[in-house]
């Protein structure tokens, strides 16, 4: 079994900064990609930022140069650094995990709980 933890949500003003922090744990081979989602309130959950075990990173369009994902291989953990955030940016962000259980097993997707972001003044 594997635990997804976030941490780090809650109310910012416009062009403020958060970090979000999450944390993997539990029995497993390795994790392969991490990442942040988000869904805002009465819309699809959509994919912010990922990161690979080798530190590729992707960013959806509307986060570029605002956000940055980083990621600790050796602690199993994944941050989520927001500049300059805008009332759009509000949503329950979560955390996901493609974790490898064994050297042969299928890969399997876990998602943390949800931390709440709000952006307002």
């Amino acid at each position: 079994q594997v635990h997804v933890v976030e941490s780090g949500g809650g109310l910012v003003q416009p062009g403020g900064s958060l970090r979000l922090s999450c944390a993997a744990s539990g029995s497993f081979y390795s994790i392969n990609s991490m990442g942040w989602y988000r869904q805002a309130l009465g819309k699809q959950r959509e994919l912010v930022a990922d990161i690979s075990r080798s530190g590729f990173t992707n960013y959806a369009d509307s986060v570029q140069g605002r956000f940055t994902i980083s990621r600790d291989n050796a602690e199993n953990t994944v941050h989520l650094h927001m500049n300059n955030l805008k009332p759009e940016d509000t949503a329950v962000y979560y955390c996901h995990a493609n974790v490898a259980p064994g050297r042969w097993a299928v890969d399997v997707d876990y998602w943390g709980q949800g931390t709440q972001v709000t952006v307002s003044s």
